[in-house]
C-alpha cells in the first residue's frame, strides 16, 4: 500500500511538471499571438490598410478633349464631336461570333472588324470591352437600345472623335488623326500610358501631327473600385484632364476653298503669301482627298484608290514636290549678274534662237530667235539664250548664293510633312553627290531652272514676296496657340540685295505682265489699282532630240500627259504696293503662259478683293469666260457648303 501511495505521488509530480511545460508553452503561443495580432491590427494596420486599398481601387486614365485648330478668321478647320461606338464584354455576352451575328442583322459590320473583334476578346480579359465600332449613327444608336435585352454583354458608349469640316480643302495641311501605331511609339513614347488607351487617336501628318504635343493635352484620372477579378464595381472619383491647346493658322478659309475649286481636277498646287509679313493665306494642293475617312477607319479599297491614282492625291505638293522651276529661275541668274557687277540693265546680248557651247548646242524656246535683248526685254520675252551668256559670266557659285537669299535650295519651317529642301546645286554638290565634275552646260541649263534645279511651290511663293517687299520674309502658317501670337512680325530684315537691282527685277516683271510682247500679257490685270508683276515658267521632263528639233517639236497635247511640261507661274500685286506673291504649279500642264497664268491671276485678285472680283478689272476678250467661270465656282462652291452641312 505504502510503494503504491508512494508511486501515485512519483506520477503526480511528474504530470504536474508537464502541465507546467504545456501551460507554459501555450501561455507563450497565446502571448506571441496577441502580441503579433496586436502589431497587425494596431501598429501595422495603416500599411495593411493602403495595401488592401490598393488592391481595391484601380486608377483609370481619361482621354483630354483634343485642341482646335481654326483659320485666321475664326473659322474651324479641326474640331471635336461627340460620337458613340458600340462594346461588347465576352463573359456576358457569351458566344461572340453568335453575338456579332446578331448584332451585324442591326449595323454593319464588315468582315475584317469581325476577326478583329475576336481576335481582341481572345488577347484581352473576359470581363473587359472590347470596341465593336465607333462613330455610330443617331439610326443605330436607337435600333441597338430597342434591342439591348436581345444583346446580352453589348452596351453603347459616348466619346469624342474628330471632324473636318472642310473636307478636302485642309487635307494637305492639318492633315488627320488616327488610332495609336507602333511607330508612334517610338521616341521615348513608348511608357506613355496615354497612348495606350484604347481606340485613343493621335496626329498622323501635317499640323495635327507637328503640334500632337500642343493638341493632345493632358490626361484625366478616375478611380474605381474593382474586385478580385478586376472587375469594376463601381466609381469613386474622377478628375477631368487638361484639354489640348487650340492653334489658329494664318490661312483663309474662303480663298483656301476657292482655290482648291479653282484648280479643278488639275494635278496643281498654288501657294498665296502675305508679302509684309510672310503669313500663309492659302495653301493648296489638288486632287485632295476627305481626311474624315482616316478618322473613321478608311477602306482598303478607298486607300488603293488614292494611293494609285497618277494624280498623287495624297502628296502635299505645295512642300513635298519640286519641280525644275523653269523660267522663273531666270530672276536668280538676272540678279546674281547685276550683284557681280557682270551687266549693266542696258547691256545686251543677240539671241538667234540658239547657241553652241562645248560642241552642243543649247537652244532658246523661240527657234527663230530674240535678237538684241538687255535685261528687262530678256525677263520680259523669257529669251533663253540672253541667260546662257550671263551663266558663262557670272558662275554657277554666285547663281547658287542669290537663289539661297530668295529663299530657293531652303526647307522652310511650316508645321506640314515631308517638306522639301528642293535642290539648287553647286560645284561640291555634283561631286559629292554624283561623283562628278561639274560642267559648263551644267551651269547653261540652271540658268534657266533646268538641269538640277529643283524648287517647291512654297519656295517659289517665298522669292515673289521677297522680291516684292525687299524684305527677308519667312512663310509663317501659325498665327498663335491659345490665343498667345507665335511670331513677332514687327521687325523683318532687309534683304541682302541691292534695292535698285530688285528695282530693274520688278519692272521687268511688270513688262512680262503687261507689255504685249510679255510672256504673261495673256493674263494681265487692266485695272492700275491692281496690276500685277509676274514671271511665267515651263519646265522640261523629257529631252527634245536634234531630229525632232528639225523635224518639229512635238506639240505638248499631242504628247502622254506625263512627258508634258510643267507649267509655273509666280507674282506679286498690287505691282505699286505689293501686299501678296502667289505662285502656281500645274503638273503637265504645258506652257506657264496658258495652264498656271491664268489660275494665279484668278487667285490674285480673289486675294484682293477677298471674293469675286468686278470684271471690270480683266481684259474685255476676256469677260464672257471669266463671268461664266464665276458662276461655275459659285455653284460648285455653294453645293461644296450644302454638302458639308449635311455631313457633318
Amino acid at each position: 500500500m505504502a510503494d503504491r501511495i508512494q508511486l501515485n505521488q512519483k506520477s503526480y509530480a511528474k504530470l504536474s511538471r508537464r502541465g507546467v511545460i504545456l501551460g507554459s508553452l501555450q501561455t507563450a503561443f497565446i502571448a506571441t499571438l496577441a502580441f503579433r495580432m496586436r502589431k497587425l491590427q494596431v501598429e501595422d494596420a495603416s500599411n495593411y490598410r493602403l495595401l488592401a486599398d490598393e488592391n481595391r481601387i484601380n486608377i483609370r486614365l481619361i482621354a483630354p478633349s483634343r485642341g482646335e485648330v481654326y483659320d485666321r478668321n475664326g473659322k474651324i478647320i479641326a474640331r471635336n464631336e461627340q460620337s458613340f461606338r458600340i462594346t461588347i464584354v465576352k463573359e456576358d455576352a457569351g458566344d461572340i461570333e453568335q453575338a456579332l451575328f446578331s448584332l451585324s442583322n442591326l449595323i454593319k459590320i464588315s468582315q475584317s472588324d469581325a476577326k478583329r473583334i475576336i481576335e481582341e476578346t481572345k488577347r484581352s480579359a473576359p470581363f473587359l470591352p472590347v470596341t465593336v465600332r465607333d462613330q455610330l449613327s443617331f439610326d443605330e444608336i436607337a435600333r441597338i437600345a430597342a434591342n439591348t435585352p436581345n444583346l446580352p454583354g453589348v452596351s453603347v458608349e459616348q466619346g469624342l472623335s474628330r471632324v473636318y469640316p472642310s473636307f478636302e480643302s485642309y487635307a494637305h495641311v492639318v492633315g488627320y488623326v488616327g488610332p495609336v501605331s507602333d511607330s508612334d511609339l517610338q521616341g521615348g513614347n513608348e511608357t506613355n500610358p496615354l497612348l495606350k488607351i484604347p481606340r485613343f487617336q493621335v496626329g498622323k501628318v501635317g499640323v495635327e501631327k507637328h503640334y500632337e504635343d500642343i493638341l493632345r493635352g493632358s490626361a484625366g484620372v478616375m478611380k474605381v473600385e474593382v474586385n478580385a477579378l478586376g472587375r469594376v464595381m463601381r466609381n469613386l472619383s474622377r478628375k477631368e484632364g487638361k484639354p489640348g491647346n487650340n492653334i489658329q493658322l494664318t490661312v483663309d478659309t474662303a480663298l483656301q476653298s476657292y482655290i482648291q475649286a479653282r484648280l479643278g481636277s488639275e494635278s496643281a498646287s498654288a501657294v498665296v503669301i502675305n508679302c509684309k509679313n510672310g503669313e500663309i493665306l492659302a495653301i493648296a494642293s489638288s486632287p485632295s482627298y476627305d481626311p474624315n475617312k482616316f478618322v473613321k477607319g478608311i477602306s482598303y479599297s478607298d486607300f488603293n484608290e488614292l494611293r494609285d491614282n497618277e494624280l498623287r492625291p495624297l502628296a502635299s505638293k505645295t512642300v513635298q514636290d519640286a519641280y525644275p522651276p523653269g523660267s522663273t529661275f531666270k530672276i536668280v541668274t538676272a540678279l546674281s549678274a547685276l550683284e557681280a557687277n557682270i551687266i549693266g540693265p542696258k547691256d545686251t546680248f543677240t539671241c538667234s534662237g540658239k547657241m553652241e557651247i562645248s560642241n552642243r548646242f543649247f537652244h532658246c524656246w523661240k527657234n527663230s530667235g530674240h535678237g538684241t535683248m538687255n535685261l528687262e526685254k530678256s525677263l520680259s520675252e523669257s529669251c533663253d539664250v540672253y541667260f546662257y551668256e550671263l551663266a558663262l559670266k557670272v558662275g554657277i557659285e554666285q547663281i547658287n548664293k542669290m537663289a539661297t537669299k530668295l529663299g530657293l535650295g531652303v526647307k522652310h519651317d511650316v508645321p506640314m510633312s515631308a517638306i522639301t529642301k528642293g535642290l539648287m546645286p553647286s560645284r561640291e554638290w555634283k561631286l559629292n553627290y554624283r561623283k562628278q565634275e561639274w560642267l559648263v552646260g551644267d551651269t547653261v541649263n540652271a540658268s534657266i531652272g533646268q538641269g538640277y534645279v529643283l524648287s517647291s511651290p512654297l519656295q517659289l511663293a517665298v522669292m515673289a514676296a521677297r522680291l516684292a517687299s525687299g524684305k527677308k520674309v519667312n512663310p509663317i502658317l501659325t498665327k498663335s496657340i491659345n490665343g498667345q501670337n507665335v511670331h513677332n512680325l514687327s521687325n523683318i530684315e532687309d534683304l541682302d540685295i541691292d534695292k535698285s537691282y530688285l528695282k530693274i527685277i520688278r519692272k521687268a516683271l511688270f513688262e512680262a505682265s503687261n507689255d504685249r510682247r510679255g510672256t504673261a500679257y495673256g493674263s494681265r490685270v487692266i485695272d492700275n489699282t491692281y496690276r500685277m508683276a509676274g514671271k511665267t515658267g515651263t519646265s522640261q521632263v523629257r529631252n527634245i532630240t536634234d531630229a525632232e528639233r528639225e523635224n518639229g517639236v512635238t506639240k505638248n497635247e499631242d504628247l502622254p500627259w506625263k512627258r508634258r511640261d510643267h507649267g509655273l507661274f509666280i507674282n506679286f500685286a498690287p505691282y505699286n504696293k505689293p501686299e501678296i506673291a502667289v505662285a502656281v504649279v500645274v503638273e503637265h500642264g504645258g506652257a506657264g503662259s496658258k495652264s498656271a497664268a491664268p489660275i494665279a491671276r484668278d487667285i490674285t485678285l480673289q486675294a484682293l478683293f477677298k471674293g469675286n472680283p468686278p470684271l471690270e478689272v480683266y481684259p474685255a476678250k476676256d469677260r464672257s469666260a471669266v463671268f461664266e467661270r464665276q458662276n461655275k465656282l459659285g455653284e460648285v462652291l455653294k453645293e461644296l457648303e450644302i454638302f458639308r452641312e449635311n455631313k457633318v
